[in-house]
């Protein structure tokens, strides 16, 4: 970890008597992925840029149960969640932002019914807020005149109705916004979703991240811009099989911002 990054702990900020402005989940991926880390990362650098005071659950934070709900495992679910309800309510944390839609629609639209009932954002709503009130500034920067395409998270679009935060923000850095043809409401699975990710690929004859990867390239795009952990997996899979990864890079909105920051 560099030296500019500074994150702080619920519990540090509760021994200072601190109620930090959000919680920062930052969720499976954020935490033990290699990629994932990058976004983590990035997203950190601009919350300290922008003076927000933020802190993370750290070795608190547990998975937040969407792989387990969604292949089935209910009561793995429940433990988990009520886990984190727990942790959650001795804060008294108020408001989440998270990098991951699996995570943000699962505290957001899944943990109410288990007495979790938090402001819940994703981070590309965050950084459209700051941007909004002056907070965070985008400079084109080095993407000024690119071309980007924003592949829509399912859990994001149509499972939220998430489609303009991410692109005003890919707009703000001078560059083109290419739209794939099947987008917003209308676009494609990464693949990765309802716990696909970690398992085996059903009978078929094409992977449905090449698929969509096909959807990106068609847009001669230089970057493929995206707004979950997953989706980024799944999507630079799908640009080195098709061997396009020495022309597209496949980002999330917040390494976009960061970069373009030079943060």
């Amino acid at each position: 970890m560099s030296e500019n990054i500074i994150v702080p702990t619920m519990a540090e900020m509760l021994a200072q008597g601190k109620q930090p402005e959000v919680l920062f989940w930052v969720g499976c991926a954020g935490s033990f992925d290699d990629r994932a880390k990058r976004i983590t990362k990035a997203l950190v650098k601009i919350l300290n840029h922008s003076k927000v005071e933020f802190a993370v659950l750290g070795t608190e934070e547990s998975c937040s149960g969407d792989p387990a709900k969604r292949a089935g495992n209910e009561f793995l679910f429940q433990m988990q969640a009520m886990m984190n309800i727990e942790v959650l309510n001795a804060y008294e944390a108020k408001k989440i932002v998270t990098a991951c839609p699996h995570c943000f629609n699962t505290l957001k639209n899944e943990y109410p019914e288990l007495g979790g009932n938090y402001e819940v954002v994703h981070h590309t709503e965050f950084l459209k807020s700051l941007l909004d009130t002056g907070r965070l500034t985008i400079e084109g920067g080095q993407y000024k005149g690119k071309k980007i395409t924003f592949h829509d998270p399912c859990y994001l679009g149509r499972a939220n109705n998430v489609y303009e935060a991410p692109r005003e923000l890919i707009k703000k850095l001078d560059s083109e916004l290419v739209e794939m043809k099947r987008s917003k409401a209308n676009g494609l699975c990464c693949g990765a979703g309802g716990a696909q990710m970690f398992k085996d690929a059903e009978k078929g004859n094409k992977e449905i991240n090449i698929e969509r990867t096909e959807d990106a390239i068609e847009t001669n795009s230089e970057i493929i811009a995206t707004g979950c952990p997953f989706c980024n997996t799944m999507m630079t899979d799908g640009v080195k099989v098709t061997e396009n990864d020495a022309k597209v890079k496949v980002l999330d909105i917040a390494e976009l911002i960061a970069n373009a920051q030079d943060l």
